[in-house]
């Protein structure tokens, strides 16, 4: 651990962190916009690149190169389009500068693709852009963001809440380098990480991305993680095959983001802009990060990927900052006046190269015509040209011997699962073992349940195999091993006996219970909440509740991206461990819960908090149960008394009895359902992945089905059901929408909506009522029932009160 002052007096800002961060925190009322999104420089740390990040000799070639390369070519290195929009032999009529592969987006389609089958897709975009224009190879990006986390096999290591917790950059420097290794083994060269977010509201779902609270600490592991997965950049040499370029990201301050909505705004000045969200960048930079990505969130009401005066003022200027800026997922069609496919200002601000998956066709079209209209001056392109080709020549990219990356046995090799496994066990927090109840002593007979003890998703988290990790399964990692699993063979090791029992059967009386729980997977948007409660959606509580009543003991394991009010559980158990995300070695877990036959665990807890634990569901996080720093060790024994049970926020405002599907994603503790008629696939309608496409292959249905939910109230003050859809392809008969078991047939509305454009259907819930539907206990509160041809795509679906009239739809 590196104490706090010291971290802070590395980053030369002492005098500056300590008065901003002293600001109160952000009130529940949205605050109003100060005067500017204007930075000034000299306000801000100042940094540099590192000069080993070029040559003058580079530098020579890359002005030769500018000179005969023409316009078309040199717009194509700015752009980059994902794999699932764009094919090698694209790249002969566009001559594109780099390819992603998005969290959803596999090789050939198969989002389980081998190492193998990754190294081949990228030679084969590779050797097209060597084809195709002034032949200047592709630069190719991936989220390896914990871990070469798309690919099944990869060492999968704790989200970023849980290095947090370690305070340890040495280690968090080893897991850069082993997960470079993995990355380059792929033919790979380019990850989206590290995240130097400083999240300030923990309802904000990307919380988990962020190391910590503590802006030294990010600074800290910034500079190491860099470190990590470049390697020190050394004059002269280009970066070896065995690591790869880091991304800054996302720059700046999508951690401030208000109320803790996804891309949203920091409303603050800039001293707190500087000292709270800033500090991971010159850390960064120094270290030679090769680029940094912008952010989808803005300041102040101003979008980033279009404020020059932070992008190319502060960014490159003050920071000194001598590689390229790349957007996020069509971060660029934020920015006020523009599209997806046109936007001078984003690369007038500084962008220089934008993330445009789907929309780099048309962006390339309407950017060189700009260009050619003077809308963006020339110096500006060349520049970010130059900044982008720098950076493939210290990849070793460019030149007649380019350094060779892909091999494909270093994915999950021992050393790294090694490290993965150091990083679980220190990562742990505890927060309270009464009666010395941990470790688990050697013969005991333990019973390891609950939904998370045999759950490779909830132990993983987001951003796993999947964007929103929902499906990882322990069958996409051989050489990983579950939670209750890794308890199970350490217990019996130690001359113990323990059953993985999920649902918490027995028979034979255990002498101890180990229930592990917590959230269900998620990635950005799809994991804000409305508060820090948890809410048990799999009777966790009844299980520990029973177990208690039994006289058996319960250690709980607790799997989350944020902490959580969890007042009653933490009262129910005598012992409370926060595991965070941990990652695909769940036998890190056991390193430190379970005593040997000598009596003694492998390790002892060294986790710390990264951020506070809330006493009650309010947020920000005010007066906390236990602050930042704070962790138990079985060195120093603490016994923690009855803690606060009221969440002091109505939950039921925050329940999603009125909210049905989100954003494409059946929220907890709906789940959707399709019978073998009706395929679903994820596609993007007003942001990334943010709708599904349904489409019926013969007569069937689709449902969202959870526990039943009285919607009387509902009904009785006028509310409506909205659904939010886009009509693709509308056949001959019936289309019924159904809540509970009313049924209306809504062909004839359908048939007025414009067809392939986004609609609203408004239905009163009365009207379902006067259909015959049982609105006190509605478990199925939406199902779409049609024929053979039917195809739709839907975002949203909801109850809402919208203050109109709105007739019920016309019988026939």
């Amino acid at each position: 651990m590196i104490p706090r002052r010291l971290l802070l007096a590395a980053t030369g800002l002492m005098a500056l962190i300590q008065p901003a961060l002293a600001q109160p925190a952000l009130a529940s009322a949205a605050p109003p916009l100060p005067a500017r999104a204007t930075a000034h420089p000299a306000q801000w740390p100042a940094a540099h690149s590192p000069a080993a990040i070029t040559a003058p000799a580079t530098e020579a070639r890359i002005t030769a190169l500018l000179k005969r390369m023409t316009l078309a070519q040199k717009i194509g290195q700015m752009i980059q389009g994902d794999i699932s929009s764009v094919t090698p032999a694209d790249l002969q009529r566009y001559p594109l500068g780099s390819i992603l592969a998005g969290g959803n987006s596999g090789p050939y389609g198969n989002e389980r693709a081998s190492g193998a089958e990754w190294a081949r897709l990228v030679g084969e975009y590779r050797a097209a852009s060597a084809k195709a224009g002034a032949g200047i190879p592709i630069l190719f990006g991936v989220d390896a963001v914990h871990g070469h986390s798309n690919l099944p096999g990869a060492t999968i290591f704790p989200h970023n809440i849980g290095l947090g917790a370690m305070h340890d950059p040495a280690l968090v420097q080893r897991i850069g380098a082993a997960t470079a290794d993995e990355i380059a083994a792929t033919g790979i060269e380019w990850t989206f990480a590290p995240t130097l977010a400083v999240p300030q509201d923990l309802r904000w779902g990307r919380s988990y991305e962020g190391y910590a609270a503590d802006p030294a600490l990010v600074a800290a592991y910034g500079r190491a993680m860099v470190t990590g997965l470049q390697g020190p950049l050394r004059a002269g040499r280009p970066v070896d095959s065995t690591h790869v370029a880091a991304t800054a990201k996302h720059y700046l301050a999508d951690g401030g983001t208000f109320e803790g909505k996804d891309q949203g705004d920091a409303r603050i000045g800039e001293a707190e802009l500087v000292a709270r969200h800033a500090q991971g960048y010159p850390a960064a930079i120094d270290a030679g990060a090769l680029t940094v990505m912008a952010s989808f969130s803005s300041w102040n009401g101003v979008k980033n990927h279009g404020n020059r005066s932070l992008l190319t003022d502060v960014l490159k200027g003050r920071m000194g900052f001598g590689g390229f800026v790349v957007g996020d997922w069509n971060g660029h069609g934020q920015v006020e006046g523009c599209t997806v496919t046109s936007c001078a200002a984003s690369f007038n601000a500084g962008l220089d190269m934008a993330m445009a998956p789907d929309s780099w066709k048309g962006l390339f079209d309407t950017t060189l015509a700009q260009v050619q209209q003077g809308a963006i001056p020339m110096a500006r392109i060349d520049d970010a040209v130059r900044r982008i080709l720098r950076v493939k020549f210290k990849l070793g990219l460019m030149g007649a011997a380019p350094v060779l990356r892909g091999a494909p046995d270093q994915l999950g090799a021992p050393a790294h699962l090694a490290v993965a496994r150091e990083a679980v066990a220190k990562s742990l927090v505890l927060l309270k073992n009464n009666g010395g109840l941990l470790p688990l002593k050697p013969g005991a007979k333990v019973l390891v349940a609950g939904p998370g003890a045999d759950s490779m998703a909830m132990q993983a988290g987001g951003w796993t195999i999947t964007w929103q990790g929902t499906d990882t399964a322990a069958a996409d990692f051989p050489r990983g091993e579950t939670i209750g699993r890794g308890l199970v063979d350490a217990l019996a090791k130690a001359g113990g006996k323990a059953t993985l029992s999920p649902d918490g059967q027995f028979t034979d009386k255990p002498d101890v219970a180990v229930v592990v729980y917590g959230e269900a997977p998620y990635a950005e948007f799809q994991g804000d909440v409305a508060n820090l409660a948890f809410r048990p959606r799999h009777g966790e509580d009844a299980l520990i509740a029973r177990l208690k009543a039994q006289g058996i003991p319960v250690v709980s394991v607790f799997l989350s991206g944020r902490p959580l009010f969890a007042g009653p559980l933490l009262n129910a158990s005598d012992a409370f461990v926060a595991a965070w995300l941990p990652g695909t070695q769940g036998a890190g877990v056991a390193d430190v819960l379970v005593a040997g036959a000598n009596g003694k665990p492998a390790r002892d807890f060294a986790g710390t908090l990264p951020f506070p634990w809330p006493a009650d569901a309010r947020s920000p996080v005010t007066a906390p149960l236990f602050p930042a720093g704070y962790g138990l060790t079985y060195a120093h024994a603490q016994s923690v008394g009855p803690v606060n049970e009221d969440p002091r926020v109505d939950l039921s405002a925050a329940a999603s009895d009125n909210l049905w599907f989100n954003r494409g994603v059946a929220p907890s503790p709906w789940h959707l359902g399709l019978d073998n008629a009706v395929t679903a696939r994820s596609v993007d309608l007003a942001a990334q992945e943010d709708a599904r496409q349904f489409t019926w292959a013969a007569p069937g249905a689709l449902a969202i089905d959870g526990p039943p939910v009285d919607l009387t109230r509902q009904a009785d003050e006028g509310f409506e059901v909205r659904l939010d859809w886009r009509i693709d392809a509308l056949p001959a008969g019936p289309i019924k929408v159904s809540v509970g078991t009313g049924s209306l047939d809504v062909a004839s509305l359908l048939r007025l909506a414009p067809q392939g454009a986004v609609t609203q259907t408004r239905i009163p819930l009365r009207c379902f009522a006067d259909a015959g539907a049982n609105l006190k206990e509605v478990g199925t509160p939406l199902r779409i029932t049609a024929p053979q041809g039917f195809v739709v795509t839907l975002s949203n679906a909801r109850v809402e009160a919208t203050g109109s009239v709105v007739p019920c739809p016309p019988k026939g």
